[in-house]
């Protein structure tokens, strides 16, 4: 099960490709010779070694398409091969973003259609793709916030999160400049309206929530949440990492939001493993649309166009039109299914999660057992205080079983947290396998807790020292 690097299998002189000799002059290098490194040896390999060797690699690696992938708050769904031949069609592939608008004009309404379709999804008339991940999208929606408060004369300095937070939230937030202010959940898993009245006065800008929130649990508060915030002339934004469970089925628009960003590559299909690519767009209500980025996609008649001089804008945040291929997919996605596969999916997304919920409550403790949304969270609580299995240990004997391990230690306010999305693609027969794998594991820890401690075995590299490969990163090649 051990595949050599590149560089042990080099062998000298071995080239992948044998060109002519050269029948034109040389010209010297336009790059200047001091920026040139000569320092710098690369493998030497035929191409069918290294097609080999990638293809063996991918073979080890865990992926969608290859099995179960049941990260809770990432939604890992099946992405259908039709969106990656769709976003493969040549106009589109090889599509040069600074071409005039007059020859992109299929490219063009595919950007307009996707916004019309998130603004029907979400109930926000204002839309921008330009984010290329949902942590940008959280950036950009807090620079909408600031404009939204500038243009009123106002400077309100702080945001509130519920302590269930992603942790993207308080990152994107310091990083805007606002002071974070965290209030707790009550014993309903859900925001305390108490703690956030409390801390709830003219210098808060706004309130960032997912819905449902990361313990998987619809906030049924929303609405009076919402009113708390706007009292203060606050905005509501939401964070739609969560929004597979409520598509077709509520609006962020509708439960009181102004601002809200959606992960394309979660919620609408496309993979996102090994950290990309993404897409993160927001969508606003009416009156901060005018601070949206740049470049806006304008339709007259049956012509489109780009906009780049929106006058209050708060600029520009990726090169040209963001993750294009992305948008490609996302639109693909949605079309496909439509209003009613769109919405079907998302209680199909429920109904998974629950079905886990129910079959699993009797072997891992479940701090709040009733309905969940698309996600359950459990905890490895009883595991670790009877026999010293920890959460992490009970990950790691999963991928013996060929599955992904879910998200572990995640909302951090559930100790020994085991949170796990099924999403709607996966089918009963591999929910019930999972199932068996997970109540095994159980079982192993009271009677071969060992075993479990000492996972993975089956698997192409055993467990990690992760601490001591992040404190001693090592990033080198071979001489």
């Amino acid at each position: 099960m051990t595949e050599p690097l590149l560089f042990e299998l080099s062998v000298p002189t071995r080239t992948g490709v044998t060109l002519p000799d050269l029948d034109v002059p040389v010209l010297p290098s336009p790059i200047p010779a001091k920026m040139l490194r000569k320092d710098i040896s690369f493998p030497e390999v035929a191409e069918i070694d290294v097609v080999r060797h990638f293809t063996r690699l991918s073979t080890m690696n865990h992926h969608v398409d290859k099995g179960f992938y049941p990260l809770g708050s990432c939604t890992m769904k099946y992405n259908p091969k039709i969106n990656e031949e769709v976003a493969r069609y040549p106009g589109f592939a090889s599509l040069h973003p600074l071409q005039p608008d007059s020859s992109m004009q299929g490219a063009l309404q595919l950007l307009w259609e996707l916004e019309q379709a998130l603004s029907a999804i979400t109930g926000f008339p204002g839309i921008s793709l330009q984010p290329s991940a949902g942590a940008q999208g959280e950036f950009t929606g807090l620079l909408l916030m600031q404009a939204y408060h500038k243009g009123k004369g106002e400077n309100p300095r702080k945001i509130i999160i519920p302590d269930s937070a992603h942790g993207t939230n308080p990152a994107s937030i310091a990083l805007s400049g606002y002071e974070v202010i965290q209030i707790g959940s009550g014993p309903d898993g859900l925001v305390d309206l108490d703690a956030l009245r409390a801390v709830i006065s003219d210098d808060v800008a706004g309130l960032m929530i997912t819905n449902p929130n990361t313990l998987g649990l619809f906030e049924k508060n929303i609405v009076e949440i919402a009113k708390i915030v706007h009292s203060v002339d606050g905005l509501m934004y939401m964070d739609g990492a969560n929004m597979n469970a409520v598509v077709g089925i509520a609006r962020p628009a509708d439960m009181g939001f102004d601002i809200c960003h959606l992960n394309l590559h979660k919620t609408f299909s496309t993979p996102h493993g090994g950290g990309g690519p993404g897409a993160g767009p927001v969508g606003c209500r009416a009156d901060i649309t005018q601070y949206l980025p740049v470049p806006r996609i304008v339709k007259k008649g049956d012509k489109y166009s780009v906009d780049w001089k929106m006058g209050k804008s708060i600029g520009k945040l990726h090169t040209f039109f963001g993750n294009f291929g992305v948008l490609v997919r996302a639109l693909a996605y949605i079309r496909a299914n439509g209003r009613d596969g769109l919405t079907d999916n998302s209680r199909y997304a429920v109904l998974n999660a629950n079905y886990i919920r129910v079959k699993l409550t009797h072997a891992y403790d479940l701090p709040y057992d009733r309905m969940c949304m698309h996600e359950v969270v459990f905890s490895g609580d009883r595991q670790k205080s009877e026999n010293n299995v920890k959460t992490l240990d009970i990950a790691k004997r999963l991928l013996d079983f060929g599955f992904h391990a879910p998200t572990v230690y995640f909302p951090l306010i559930v100790h020994e947290a085991i949170m796990i999305e099924p999403t709607e693609t996966e089918s009963m027969q591999t929910l019930d396998c999972f199932i068996d794998a997970m109540e095994q594991i159980a079982r192993e820890a009271k009677e071969n807790p060992d075993l479990v401690r000492s996972a993975p075995h089956n698997t192409p590299v055993g467990r990690l020292n992760e601490a001591l490969a992040a404190r001693n990163l090592d990033i080198s090649y071979p001489e």
